[in-house]
């Protein structure tokens, strides 16, 4: 096997999983598909794509395929990926970043699924935890589906998942600074 000289490496275009890892850290060159990531993702059943195929059309290089995906839209970054790969594999991190850059490209396949991140966010940014009725209320004034879901609202409110009240939780100056800074870097990385 021919080793690559220094001169060729610069001149090679980065492959997409090496931006990935330069932009947020993820290294996906250790995957060797094992698929225990998949096996433990919470949403992996109904994904349109599954997160050992997010790594490999990294590898791949279809950036397309990846940031017009709704799984990473979807992804709740839980972690048990990343806890489950025997490489260490930090695909929450990739995923981050590929927001971001489908984001930035126009590549959204469900504007209504980035708005939902967008809400969710900002309710844990102003709060410190989701509030559920907050979250459905704003997302469904915002996308204007009231209808959409009705049926499980008597179910939710039965099982006690709507509350009215939030629960604030303590440290606000510090999540404004934590978003704030999350903020600055972004734009630093742009």
């Amino acid at each position: 096997m021919p080793v690559t000289s220094a001169i060729e490496t610069q001149i090679l275009p980065l492959t997409f999983d090496t931006l990935l890892q330069d932009i947020g850290g993820a290294t996906l060159s250790g995957c060797f598909q094992c698929q225990k990531c998949t096996s433990g993702c919470p949403i992996a059943g109904g994904a349109d794509v599954k997160p050992h195929e997010i790594v490999r059309l990294a590898q791949l290089g279809a950036r397309q395929e990846l940031l017009s995906s709704r799984f990473i839209w979807e992804c709740t970054s839980c972690g048990t990926c990343e806890a489950r790969c025997p490489q260490g594999v930090n695909l929450p991190a990739a995923i981050d970043t590929l927001r971001r850059l489908s984001r930035e490209g126009g590549f959204v396949a469900d504007p209504a699924v980035a708005m939902f991140n967008d809400i969710f966010l900002d309710i844990v940014h102003h709060i410190g935890r989701v509030h559920e009725l907050a979250l459905m209320a704003a997302f469904k004034l915002r996308t204007r589906r009231f209808t959409q879901d009705v049926s499980k609202l008597p179910m939710m409110l039965r099982k006690g998942k709507f509350a009215f009240i939030p629960w604030l939780v303590p440290g606000r100056d510090e999540r404004r600074r934590i978003f704030r800074r999350a903020r600055e870097e972004r734009k630093e990385s742009s």
